[in-house]
């Protein structure tokens, strides 16, 4: 047997990022635009960082609460109170080593070997990858599109669910869709949660990231305390945080001890002074929240009406987060378009095949950069699609 052999086979199995390997192929090359990551130009604001530094030269190295600091849950805490008007102790927060480690948490907590969980496509591929790595099987439930937008049939989860099923994820706002589903969605997927025993694994990252009237609605708006939800949080996003690489769970008091224990034996906790620029991010970011949102909605709308235009970009706008999510005229196989696009419009935008099954022939554009820049990739774009 040769060395890879002897690995589990959900390792060796773990696919190349489709993502990764069209940033791969066009990262070193000069003037690259590059919208195919899930991350804004700007970095980590001062306020956040220099209360990081403070931390860190005062000495705050060493082993710290596995589960957060208190002054960091409790400004959680603060944050929900404000942004989702629900007042949550403490002992509901859980910080977490990035919003991935949040999910693979949660899939650890929920889905043994051979359990299935339903989640909504075409979808962040990262969510997929880790419950099949983990050894659960993700099945897809995929969202219909159509002249009138994206829109999730709630009869098609209903319709993957099978005795093997133990959670269902949702992403909304949706990667890359822009899919943001309303309450009365977000009831009937909670009611079908309880009606079969499942619990839902809730990734509500771009809830601020909302171009309608307030942030997104939520499963917080309508669930009890006692209801089976699990929500996976990041500070990646809000706060231009992206390379630090701190989550949060929010979860029932009761289950705390559960989540210390498996942030125990897997990163054992976050270091301190990381935790002391998120505590600054939660009080003192909604104006940099909220500035990057009007900035992001501006490019949406540049970009959308550029690429309008052409007659050859299909698309619906998005009402959340900040991905443009498109088909072009004649193109059927993105993967290649993405690395022809590369080739001949110095652009990098991620191939919706990366995002599983309703993704195929779609692109990703990430509009959270400043104005020129989404500018000149839409005149690339458009210049491009003439080639075609």
């Amino acid at each position: 047997m040769t060395l890879i052999e002897t690995l589990r086979a959900e390792a060796r199995a773990a696919p190349e990022s489709g993502i990764v390997a069209v940033i791969n192929y066009g990262r070193l090359r000069e003037g690259m635009i590059p919208l195919w990551a899930g991350e804004g130009d700007l970095p980590t604001p001062a306020f956040i960082t220099d209360a990081a530094s403070k931390a860190l030269a005062g000495g705050e190295t060493f082993y710290t609460w596995q589960k957060g600091i208190p002054d960091l849950r409790q400004a959680l805490a603060r944050y929900y109170a404000r942004h989702f008007g629900k007042t949550f102790p403490e002992e509901e927060f859980i910080v977490t080593g990035s919003g991935m480690h949040a999910i693979q948490l949660a899939l650890d907590a929920l889905a043994s070997a051979g359990d299935e969980v339903v989640y909504l496509s075409p979808a962040w591929p990262n969510f997929a990858a880790a419950a099949a790595i983990s050894g659960a099987v993700p099945v897809a439930a995929t969202l219909d599109h159509s002249g009138n937008g994206w829109f999730c049939d709630v009869e098609k989860i209903a319709a993957a669910i099978t005795p093997r099923t133990k959670a269902l994820f949702i992403n909304t706002p949706s990667n890359p869709t822009g899919w943001t589903a309303d309450h009365e969605t977000l009831r009937a997927i909670l009611d079908l949660a309880r009606a079969r025993n499942l619990w839902i694994i809730a990734d509500e990252i771009y809830s601020l990231f909302h171009y309608g009237h307030g942030r997104a609605p939520s499963f917080l708006d309508i669930a009890t305390g006692e209801d089976r939800i699990l929500f996976v949080n990041s500070f990646s996003k809000n706060w231009a945080m992206t390379g630090w690489r701190i989550g949060w769970i929010k979860t029932h008091p009761a289950l705390q001890q559960v989540f210390e224990n498996l942030i125990q034996y897997s990163t054992s906790g976050v270091a301190q002074f990381m935790q002391r620029g998120a505590v600054a991010a939660l009080d003192e970011g909604d104006a940099f929240i909220a500035e990057q949102v009007e900035r992001a909605r501006a490019a949406r709308d540049l970009v959308c009406d550029i690429l309008g235009a052409t007659g050859k970009a299909r698309f619906t706008v998005p009402q959340g987060a900040f991905y443009l999510f498109f088909t072009v005229d004649g193109i059927t196989d993105s993967r290649t378009a993405a690395f022809d696009i590369v080739d001949k419009a110095n652009v990098g935008l991620a191939p919706g095949t990366a995002f599983g099954p309703g993704g195929e022939a779609f692109l990703r554009l990430c509009f959270h950069r400043r104005l020129d820049q989404i500018e000149e990739a839409a005149h690339r774009l458009a210049k491009w699609m003439k080639t075609v």
